[in-house]
This record gives C-alpha cells, sequence and structure tokens, in this order.
C-alpha cells in the first residue's frame, strides 16, 4: 500500500489514533478472519492502550462519516463482529504475531 493510502485509514477513536483490523488484514494480506484469530491467541501482548474492540456506537459514528464503509464492500453497517482498533504499538506488535 502507498503511504497515503495508509494514511487515510489511521482513524482518531477514544483520543488514539488507530487503524482498523480489517485495513491492517489488507496491508498485511490476510484475511481479516486469520488476523483476528492470531491476535486472540497472543491477547497477553495486546493490552488496552495497543489494541481494543470498537463499541457499536464507535462503529456507528465512524461508518457514518465515512462513505468509504458500505455494505457492497464487505464491511457492513452491522457486523458480525465489531472491528479491532491497532494503537502504533499494537500495530507494531502485530508484525510479531
Amino acid at each position: 500500500m502507498q503511504l497515503q493510502v495508509i494514511q487515510k485509514k489511521i482513524y482518531e477513536i477514544r483520543g488514539q489514533k488507530v487503524m482498523l483490523d480489517f485495513d491492517l488484514a489488507l496491508l498485511y494480506e490476510v484475511e481479516t478472519r486469520v488476523l483476528k484469530q492470531a491476535v486472540r491467541r497472543n491477547l497477553d501482548i495486546f493490552p488496552d492502550d495497543f489494541m481494543f474492540q470498537l463499541t457499536r456506537d464507535e462503529w456507528k459514528l465512524l461508518t457514518s462519516q465515512i462513505v468509504m464503509f458500505e455494505k457492497g464492500q464487505g464491511k457492513g453497517k452491522y457486523p458480525k463482529f465489531l472491528p479491532f482498533a491497532f494503537t502504533e504499538h499494537g500495530v507494531t506488535m502485530l508484525t510479531n504475531v
């Protein structure tokens, strides 16, 4: 991914700059479910200040502000599982999983 594309996928949530799991899965060229499985197996290296799961209200607010989240793109308005948000430190730890 180009730097500008990556920068557009950085959001501010809970006062922290984060990237969402499905964007990181694209970056690392893996399926989102595979990325989430790896994270769940290694939860001990992801404290709350490295990663957190969005609440339904946070997801609703984010999708209302950003047009790119449309049902046709596989990230529907009501996902089965809410996305994980990774801070800069979380993204770094993710490369070690």
